[in-house]
């Protein structure tokens, strides 16, 4: 079975416009990376509760494309 190694959490702002946080893991480190701002960051622990809290806090982007 192939192991995952990346992921991303996804948001919009009000605006319309799409912001990218990747999320990609090498054994139990893990490194948020932001594809709009550069932004970057090693999270250990909840590195998805982070990328989210990123794209709130520095683009104001809160709408989930999925529940959109």
């Amino acid at each position: 079975m192939p192991q995952i190694d990346s992921s991303k959490v996804s948001r919009w702002d009000l605006h319309g416009r799409a912001h990218v946080v990747r999320v990609q893991r090498t054994g139990v480190r893990r490194t948020i990376r932001c594809d709009t701002c550069g932004w970057h960051r090693g999270a250990q622990f909840l590195p998805w509760l982070k990328a989210q809290e990123h794209l709130a806090q520095a683009h104001q982007a809160t709408v989930d494309p999925a529940r959109a």
